[in-house]
């Protein structure tokens, strides 16, 4: 798949079938949408061309907007190309691009950009300045610009949106298992080994304390989960803590990862975590002592849950 930084950079193809989103996610209705655009663009012998915004438009719209992404761009982009995906275009999104209106959008950037000649869209899609274009102007004006309209039955449209907020309201409300389903993978985000308290070490469960510098992605809620990694390429299970650690009296949010059979120093390398399964919620327990006996515990459950999709 080729990832074009901004429209200027797109090399023309002989037969582009379109179509525009955010993607977040790349969900399971997601997939049934580019299925549709890679079938297209086979029975035409065409190119599948996906464009997508980054930022989300909401942060540049709404500023301080608390909403958080399923997936960073860079993962949005290998979720893509893993689902046969040709050319991804990313285009900022900025104040000034808000301000182009429909016409434009259509005309420089479908047309004298990209050429399209199809373009698949949802039935209530709006774009350009405040949302001014609809699906019926397309419609109307395809014969003059040359292309296509294709439409994604309100059905498929409304599950992409609903999966999307089912999707957050899941990993934020102790019930990643629902996610992974609507999701048709595990959630995944990834972080840096840093330096912590070492509690873990000196109660018999070393961690490594994960640190994510992508302000936009979703962190699942506070409590135990078992959880794939993947370390420079090797494979590796484990269970995760996210909380505020209330038995050890800790006031920062930290991300904890026990890593089966691992004794490797892997301070400041990236860990890549996939969350299968949450085990139980934050708790806070009387002593260390209790704490440890609890770990032990979880480990055994953690290690049942993964036996069972290997």
């Amino acid at each position: 798949m080729q990832v074009y930084h901004g429209i200027q950079d797109f090399n023309s193809v002989d037969y582009p079938v379109v179509t525009a989103g955010t993607f977040d996610g790349v969900h399971l209705g997601h997939q049934k949408i580019i299925g549709e655009l890679r079938d297209l663009a086979q029975s035409s012998s065409g190119e599948t061309v996906i464009i997508t915004f980054w930022p989300h438009p909401k942060y540049v719209l709404h500023p301080g907007n608390p909403m958080k992404l399923l997936t960073t761009f860079e993962e949005k982009a290998e979720l893509l190309d893993k689902l046969g995906v040709d050319h991804l275009i990313r285009i900022p999104f900025t104040h000034e691009f808000s301000q182009m209106t429909s016409v434009q959008f259509v005309e420089e950037i479908l047309v004298n950009r990209i050429g399209t000649r199809q373009l698949v869209i949802g039935y209530d899609h709006r774009f350009g300045k405040n949302r001014e274009g609809s699906f019926e102007y397309l419609k109307a004006n395809a014969p003059k610009y040359g292309f296509e309209v294709v439409e994604i039955s309100r059905k498929d449209v409304d599950d992409i949106a609903v999966s999307s907020t089912k999707i957050r309201e899941h990993i934020l409300n102790h019930q990643i298992h629902l996610a992974n389903k609507l999701l048709g993978r595990f959630y995944k985000f990834s972080g840096k080994v840093v330096y912590g308290q070492q509690l873990g070490r000196r109660i018999g469960f070393p961690t490594a304390n994960l640190e994510i510098s992508d302000k936009y992605k979703l962190v699942p809620s506070d409590g135990a989960y078992a959880v794939l990694l993947t370390i420079e390429g090797a494979n590796y299970q484990g269970m995760m803590n996210i909380g505020f650690r209330p038995t050890v009296g800790s006031i920062a949010r930290t991300i904890e990862i026990n890593i089966f059979n691992f004794e490797q120093d892997i301070y400041h390398r990236d860990i890549e975590v996939e969350v299968v399964k949450q085990i139980r919620s934050e708790i806070k327990f009387k002593d260390v002592n209790e704490l440890s006996q609890r770990l032990q515990q979880d480990s055994q459950e953690a290690k049942d849950i993964l036996r069972q999709h290997q």
